[in-house]
């Protein structure tokens, strides 16, 4: 018995003597773990929208949900950083360059314009007197007219009556000789000749419809009457134009103004006549700024003589830019910039040696050529991508980085929530909708149709079909006509999201593995998305989002209607998914 109480006496004091050895060390470790988690999750994100970043829990202000803390990075990235793998880069041609310093002297800055009359030569053909049209000899608009041309024919009441006075004046001019001036005077400033005015006293015969001669030769751009009309005195027949010289306007923007100067030359070039130069000088540059379009006119008077430039077509101008600075100025490509209408972003490679990229809103200055010069937000020897930007943007947003498509989706969300909208909040899309022509936007809705038998055939796990509809769209991107876009940067804007539609689609199409025809859909998804933001296709736009796809990264995709069809997992996940914008 004495044996047992000597061996519990002694487990209870070893049990107390490692209480007070390590009893408090535990607890500090604990301490210490706790302060450690904390300091890795002082951010908080939603996991159904992976771009709202916290510095505190809550609620998520898109959908409600509670914030999750943010998963330590085991790369030791930053929370708006990424990592594209070489493959990645490889695949969608990424290319980047390292920002310099330079100087600008004189460099060749590119314009786009179109072709309008001269408007100092354009005049309008008038009736001196009032009466009805009986006859029109100007049948249309585009004829060309010389001067003393028969134009119409005219009954007037009031001419009839002068012709009149001019018979009687005619008998008493040796008795009354002022009268008979006085009549023949006013014969005169109805616009008869002195040869019509002598036959009409000569013969003794009043002319019923008086003849209407040109005064001016030209091109007649406007018929503004019809026979039979009745006009009256100084009421416009026609608008003629002499286009024997004509203007070629061009838009310049508000930081090219200081380029350009009266009398530099220019040289122009056309669609019709491609292979040959014409010369012009800097005529007149518009005093007040176009506050729609943050653009000023600048005009040049070419000589027509040879009929080579019509009203209305495009040119294109390359002018001699106007600078003189020896100061250095840092440049980047302008294939590396993308404009969200208020912000002009960059992608940065932050290390040489891995493919580490972060979004940077930078502010520019002057454009010339195909440069822009930076005033902020890059330094010189900072590498940058140049080529494949909306590639990297889309890869940004599918790792719920901060991109061009949700970098401001928290502001919107919380202005939307503020006010009490009963809305159907998106991922906040700063792009705006450019204007461009319903022939275009039919162009790019067979593209847009094309894409959603792409996504219909994914639903449906039939990769045949997905591989032959992207076949499909590449014709119909094909016969998308960029000349239908009139502003430069509405191309430009194009430009950017025909190379990813066209390199997505094209893997597409090649590939049977139905595994990588979705991967590289989500990538088509999000660009077609943009381009329809932009664009516009002429019928409502469901953008539905499955946070689970894209190995729980979350993939867009756009569908005709409002019922979730998952196309990134068929029949396991049919209906994962909810709409996150309705683009209209």
């Amino acid at each position: 018995m004495k044996k047992y109480v000597i061996y519990l006496s002694i487990l209870a004091l070893g049990l107390i003597l490692g209480w007070f050895l390590f009893g408090n060390s535990s607890e500090k470790d604990t301490n210490h773990n706790h302060d450690k988690v904390s300091a890795t999750n002082d951010m908080w994100t939603c996991s159904m929208h992976p771009q709202i970043m916290k510095t505190e829990a809550g609620d998520c202000p898109i959908c409600g949900m509670d914030l999750i803390p943010v998963q330590s990075n085991s790369d030791g990235l930053l929370a708006d950083q990424f990592r594209l793998t070489e493959n990645a880069m490889a695949l969608a041609n990424i290319q980047t360059s390292i920002v310099g310093e330079g100087t600008i002297n004189n460099s060749t800055v590119n314009l786009s314009g179109k072709i309008a009359e001269n408007e100092e030569t354009n005049t309008v053909q008038v009736s001196y007197f009032s009466g009805r049209i009986e006859r029109l000899y100007v049948n249309a608009t585009g004829e060309s007219i010389n001067k003393g041309q028969l134009l119409a024919t005219i009954y007037s009441p009031e001419l009839y009556a002068a012709q009149q006075e001019l018979m009687t004046s005619a008998s008493l001019k040796a008795s009354q000789p002022n009268l008979y001036r006085a009549v023949r005077n006013k014969l005169k400033l109805w616009k008869l000749s002195e040869s019509q005015i002598n036959q009409i006293e000569a013969s003794g015969k009043i002319l019923e419809n008086v003849p209407v001669y040109a005064t001016v030769s030209g091109t007649v751009t406007e018929k503004l009457v019809m026979q039979g009309d009745y006009i009256k005195q100084g009421e416009p027949l026609l608008k003629v134009a002499n286009l024997k010289t004509v203007w070629a306007n061009f838009d310049v923007y508000e930081s090219q103004i200081n380029l350009f100067k009266k009398g530099q030359e220019v040289s122009l070039f056309t669609s019709a006549n491609p292979n040959q130069e014409f010369k012009g000088t800097v005529d007149f540059i518009d005093p007040v700024l176009n506050t729609n379009t943050r653009t000023v006119k600048l005009r040049v008077v070419l000589n027509n003589s040879k009929n080579s430039f019509k009203p209305g077509m495009f040119v294109q101008g390359k002018i001699e830019g106007n600078v003189n600075t020896e100061n250095p100025v840092l440049t980047i490509p302008e294939t590396s910039v993308m404009w969200t209408g208020t912000r002009s972003l960059v992608y940065v490679k932050l290390d040489s040696n891995t493919p580490v990229f972060e979004m940077r809103t930078v502010t520019l200055g002057t454009k010339i050529g195909e440069q822009y010069e930076v005033v902020s937000g890059l330094k010189p020897g900072e590498e940058i991508v140049t080529n494949g930007t909306f590639t990297v943007d889309a890869a940004a947003q599918l790792q719920g980085k901060k991109s061009m498509m949700n970098a401001s989706a928290e502001k919107q969300s919380e202005e939307n929530k503020s006010n009490n909208q009963d809305v159907l909040v998106s991922e906040a899309n700063p792009l705006k909708r450019m204007p461009v022509s319903e022939d275009f936007q039919k162009q790019l809705r067979k593209v847009y149709n094309n894409y959603i038998s792409i996504k219909n055939a994914l639903v449906s796990d039939d990769s045949e079909k997905a591989k032959l509809f992207a076949t499909q769209l590449l014709e119909a991107f094909n016969g998308v006509d960029g000349k239908l876009l009139n502003d430069a940067n509405v191309k430009k804007q194009w430009l950017a999201f025909a190379d990813e539609i066209k390199t997505t689609s094209s893997f597409i199409s090649k590939s049977l593995d139905i595994k990588m025809q979705r991967n590289h859909f989500k990538k088509l998804s999000l660009v077609l998305k943009n381009a329809v933001t932009v664009f516009g296709v002429k019928e409502k736009v469901f953008v539905e989002f499955c946070p689970m796809a894209n190995d729980n990264n979350g993939a867009y995709w756009l569908s005709k209607d409002e019922a979730i069809l998952n196309p990134y997992f068929g029949d396991a996940m049919i209906t994962c998914g909810e709409v996150k914008q309705i683009i209209e």
